[in-house]
């Protein structure tokens, strides 16, 4: 074993242990129902003893300066717990926008905050139609005629966007799509809840009325930057929803070991064998893409963009396979609300659809390709 892959075993080890304390299911059930739906106490605990949000964040604005491959560790393991907390807003999203944007001002503004766990952040691109292409935005940003500027438009299915300390948003200019910080106390901006299939990821319609914003980055550039950001973005989730997918298998091997019927373990059973087999071939493949995506962003590679989109289409469909076949190993127990399989079932379906849905994502690879 290298030290590389010993120091990645260690955090993986870390982070584990820490969200099997925190993010027992228990506590996963009770922060579904609750505003917000996350434990500030624990979002402090995670980045003031495991530093999770400066983990992937330059030194020079307080990070630790690793990469995609340690941030691809923790996604792994809050996806397999279902961590409820701003982690994919704020260091997937916002902070990875900020670094696209190549705003140095913008950056060394937020990003401190951002390492610290003292500051939250939001991305909102999506509108009413869910799609994240910077190009069909209809929100518009003016100049207020002071030297400010001033966004209006509404966005929707924004990422803990009830609670986030700066909203990042992608407004039209007369330049194109450009992007500008939001405080959450502007005036104007009012934020409600959206009722989604997955509760244990929160998400907001934020209505911007004349709201007070800073650019970020060149005017006209929010296309570029959303470009390089969703590749990230797609690496991340795939993280996610591979950490996801391993713990559904596990649950359903545990269970086929454990669970009897006609006087010998149901994992004995050929169909059940398939089953299972078949779940470990999808997730093998998902952690696999999600992986070698992550090493090739790290190693900055032009083969990046088209990894990070082969990554997303293999992990969206390995980990909803992965919970449905949960639920049918489980039998009967499997359908009730009382069992966590039902949990991972709406995450595996809410992350295949969180940056587009299937036609979009297998559209962006054939766009990755030059096709």
């Amino acid at each position: 074993m290298t030290a590389e892959e010993h120091e990645l075993r260690e955090l993986r080890a870390s982070v584990r242990e820490f969200l099997e304390t925190k993010s027992s299911e228990e506590a996963v059930r009770k922060l579904m129902e609750s505003e917000p739906r996350f434990d500030p106490a624990v979002w402090a605990q995670a980045c003031g003893q495991l530093r999770l949000a400066a983990l992937a964040l330059p030194e020079e604005y307080g990070g630790d300066g690793f990469g995609m491959v340690e941030l691809g560790v923790v996604l792994e393991e809050t996806g397999r717990a279902l961590f409820c907390s701003p982690f994919f807003a704020t260091v997937v999203l916002a902070a990875q926008t900020l670094l696209a944007s190549g705003d140095a001002r913008a950056c060394a503004r937020h990003l401190p905050g951002i390492a610290a766990g003292r500051t939250t952040a939001a991305l909102a691109v999506a509108e009413d139609d869910g799609s994240w292409d910077p190009a069909l935005v209809s929100a518009r940003a003016l100049p207020d005629g002071d030297g400010g500027w001033t966004v209006r438009g509404r966005k929707s299915f924004v990422v803990d966007g009830t609670t986030a300390d700066l909203v990042l948003v992608v407004a039209r200019t007369v330049a194109g799509p450009s992007l500008f910080a939001v405080d959450r106390e502007a005036t104007g901006l009012t934020a409600e809840p959206m009722e989604t299939l997955d509760a244990t990821r929160a998400m907001a319609r934020l209505t911007f009325d004349a709201v007070p914003a800073t650019p970020v980055g060149a005017d006209g550039a929010g296309g570029r930057v959303m470009a390089k950001v969703l590749d990230i973005a797609s690496v991340g989730l795939a993280a996610e929803q591979a950490g996801g997918a391993r713990r559904c298998l596990d649950t359903s091997t545990g269970y086929a070991r454990t669970r009897h019927q006609f006087g010998r373990p149901i994992g004995s059973f050929q169909a059940v064998k398939h089953k299972c087999a078949d779940m470990l071939v999808q997730v093998e493949l998902a952690e696999a893409s999600s992986r070698e995506a992550a090493r090739l962003a790290a190693e900055h590679d032009p083969a990046f963009p088209v990894a990070a989109a082969v990554a997303h289409a293999c992990a969206s469909r390995a980990y909803l396979y992965a919970a449905t076949e949960n639920i049918q190993v489980h039998g009967g127990i499997g359908f009730t609300w009382e069992h966590p399989a039902h949990l991972y079932f709406r995450r595996a379906k809410s992350s295949q659809l969180l940056l587009g849905g299937p036609a979009v994502y297998h559209e962006r690879l054939l766009d990755r390709l030059g096709i």
